[in-house]
């Protein structure tokens, strides 16, 4: 247990051994490391010194949350990628969805491994201004299942936060799972010194994803990040010889009532279209397709209105 990590043996909700409740919780009973953690003397955990040094080189930091799986977020956070990197910022895109990494396959990275220089953990870059960092390129196998209990998900997070050298970034996504457990909780906590500038959050129409969502817009609050604002995704079919078709029932208000009715901003729509799932599975941006006519003009509005509202589109032309 060296600099207050957290052994691989410990329960799934270890608090830490720095923790004030180490070996005292309840998560602690049955714990092999309980009477060690319990008396072992306690202090600032020296990692987060690191992370805050790793991360004072990136102006801002973005989360990409979703409340249920299987709503688009990551196809979101590499779409917001290659927009941002098409404007000519720096940007960094880390995946801490550590038992689902989609993120090398949906920015065309699949079998790329990571380096190591003197510096730290070298991302995986896809242009020159856009760096990507993954479980899935130390997998030894794209089949490879990650079965890992909570503390050990949490080390390679911090690992990722204190040892991946990415320079000077404009921005750095962070592209975690579905829900409000043990990644989101660490993400927060590591980034907490250094000042996250808030989560956007992704769901579809319909009220059993809006159900999940609601909570996860609490999770945020109780944490105190800003909710930048909601996508809703797979909003409508549109097809070239038909009308605009509802593929979920949204006679719930959809995600636009579910944020004024919380008080937070409503980004847009996403129409479900096939030449997005063609991209994602390609590992290519939409904005470069010609043919993706309704999902890549959609994206765009949101990005654009996104970057106005929070005073970002001064970074280029100010080289803040």
């Amino acid at each position: 247990m060296e600099n207050g990590d957290i052994p691989e043996n410990a329960n799934e909700h270890c608090p830490g051994p720095q923790s004030e409740s180490a070996g005292k919780s309840d998560a602690c009973e049955g714990c092999p490391n309980q009477q060690i953690c319990a008396t072992a003397p306690k202090g600032p955990d020296p990692d987060l010194v690191a992370i805050a040094e790793r991360m004072a080189t990136v102006k801002h930091k973005i989360l990409v949350l979703s409340g249920k799986g299987g709503v688009g977020k990551s196809t979101f956070s590499a779409q917001l990628a290659f927009a941002l990197a098409a404007r000519d910022f720096q940007v960094g895109l880390l995946d801490v969805d550590i038992c689902g990494p989609s993120i090398p396959k949906m920015l065309g990275l699949e079998g790329q491994e990571i380096h190591q220089s003197n510096l730290g953990w070298s991302p995986v870059y896809v242009e020159s201004n856009l760096g990507v960092m993954s479980i899935g390129f130390m997998l030894p196998h794209p089949d490879e299942a990650v079965i890992w209990r909570g503390p050990r998900k949490n080390g390679l997070i911090k690992q990722f936060l204190k040892d991946v050298y990415w320079g000077e970034l404009d921005f750095l996504i962070v592209d975690a799972p579905p829900g409000t457990s043990d990644e989101h909780i660490s993400i927060v906590q590591c980034l907490d010194a250094t000042g996250v500038d808030g989560a956007i959050i992704v769901t579809t129409p319909q009220q059993v994803s809006l159900i999940d969502v609601r909570k996860e817009v609490n999770f945020c609050k109780k944490v105190g990040v800003k909710v930048l604002g909601v996508v809703e995704n797979m909003s409508g079919l549109c097809q070239p010889i038909t009308d605009f078709n509802e593929v979920f029932d949204s006679s719930g208000g959809g995600a636009v009532k579910m944020c004024n009715d919380m008080g937070i901003p409503f980004l847009g729509k996403v129409p479900l279209d096939p030449q997005l799932c063609k991209a994602a599975e390609e590992g290519t941006s939409c904005f470069a397709n010609k043919d993706c006519v309704v999902s890549a003009p959609a994206l765009k509005k949101i990005i654009e209105q996104m970057i106005e509202i929070n005073g970002w589109s001064m970074l280029v032309s100010n080289g803040a």
